[in-house]
């Protein structure tokens, strides 16, 4: 046990002594439950004399034992309710064992436990469980963060960046508001699922062992195919094989896929990320500004029931129509000058004089590009298109069905 913490150590004895009293610290029994924490705060009513026959479960996250009567802290998926335990209710015995032994001394903090019981106030008016009965459901072995709170002031909080993300489930326990960007992003697929189904566009599944990776410019992670006897790639886009199904005769495909980029890792980049692609045949770059105009104002009003939400200090609007600039016109608009039709010379001084750091080995594409960024990018708050890069930036993109110089690709 020498590896193991003096907390660890404490939790594997109390385990042992659960087993020696005949408590099966991990049952594989079913518990029922038929109610949970936000139900039972939001809908309880003393005139109605409802909640009272409960049975629900969650993870022991405070204790305040009183002699023969204590209180506790239950949090289970919807939120965080009071318990309260009186030693002659949970032994109607001599024998006051679950009580004095298990509850008081062999239970930690982060322990999941089931209660079967019945809501009431206390006379502080606070609605809690009076709890008749408990079942040991897993024993915690490792302690978890304590965060306290007092006055609305949060103490020891659990906010380390590396150790939130590196140990999600420890940071869902204790930063159970964390649980909404999950519940969120969920919201989300399903709102865009239903979105692309209802056009009946055939959502896919393409692979993702390749071959031949393509589809974007990014370093892919290499593996080992045995049988085969070849090397594989993880892909690092999907959209090849979603346009050779519109080459095979469907009219719209789509895919929610996991793609990979050996590359740099960070905030917004990450190595393994999810990404959705849509293709549709016989349309155009506008046509689909606008079914993503209405998609997001959809998901919007789907999670939010308006289209206003506050992003940072920033109250962004979804509703259709959205802002719309070529790449030239947007820096036009930021800046009061026409670049369109300057070359690299111009280019150069005209960033010089916007005070924009550049060097000798940028191109005209470049040039445009870091213009771009440093004058508009920051301003561009609400939803907004920007169309019609220069050919120079994006050489792949087919040219502009009206204007030679400029590409069709869309941002």
């Amino acid at each position: 046990m020498n590896n193991f913490s003096e907390q660890e150590i404490i939790r594997r004895n109390s385990l042992e002594e659960l087993k020696k009293i005949g408590i099966n610290p991990y049952p594989a029994d079913l518990f029922e439950v038929n109610a949970n924490s936000e139900d039972i705060l939001n809908n309880f009513s003393e005139e109605k004399k409802n909640f009272q026959d409960v049975q629900f479960a969650g993870r022991l996250m405070s204790r305040r034992i009183m002699g023969k009567a204590s209180f506790a802290e239950l949090q289970d998926a919807k939120g965080k309710i009071q318990l309260y335990f009186n030693r002659d209710e949970i032994c109607e015995g001599e024998d006051k064992i679950l009580y004095n032994i298990v509850f008081k001394k062999l239970l930690d903090i982060g322990d999941i436990i089931g209660i079967n019981g019945f809501v009431f106030k206390t006379r502080v008016g606070e609605i809690s469980v009076h709890v008749k009965k408990f079942t040991v459901l897993s024993k915690s072995i490792r302690p978890i963060p304590i965060v306290k709170t007092k006055d609305k002031k949060i103490f020891d909080s659990f906010s380390d960046p590396e150790q939130r993300y590196r140990q999600r489930s420890l940071d869902l326990i204790v930063n159970p508001n964390i649980k909404k960007t999950f519940i969120t992003r969920t919201k989300v697929i399903n709102s865009m699922r239903e979105f692309l189904n209802k056009r009946e566009y055939l959502e896919v599944e393409t692979p993702i062992l390749q071959e031949i990776y393509g589809g974007a410019s990014a370093r892919p992670f290499k593996t080992f195919h045995n049988t085969l006897d070849r090397t594989l790639y993880l892909r690092i886009a999907n959209e090849l094989y979603l346009k050779r199904l519109i080459v095979g005769g469907f009219d719209g495909v789509y895919e929610f896929a996991k793609d990979f980029r050996n590359e740099g890792m960070g905030r917004f980049h990450n190595p393994e990320f999810t990404q959705m692609e849509l293709y549709v045949a016989y349309k155009d770059y506008k046509w689909m500004m606008n079914l993503v105009e209405e998609m997001l104002e959809k998901i919007v009003l789907d999670i939010h029931n308006k289209t206003e939400i506050k992003v940072g200090k920033n109250l962004i609007n979804f509703k259709r129509p959205w802002k719309r600039f070529t790449m030239f016109e947007a820096i036009e608009h930021f800046t009061k000058i026409d670049i369109s039709k300057m070359e690299e010379k111009d280019l150069r001084e005209t960033a010089k004089n916007l005070n924009i750091s550049i060097d000798e080995t940028m191109g005209k594409g470049k040039l445009i590009d870091e213009i771009f960024g440093e004058t508009c990018e920051k301003n561009l708050i609400q939803p907004t298109f920007i169309t019609d890069y220069p050919i120079e930036m994006s050489p792949l993109a087919k040219k502009h069905r009206s204007i030679d110089n400029r590409s069709k690709k869309t941002f």
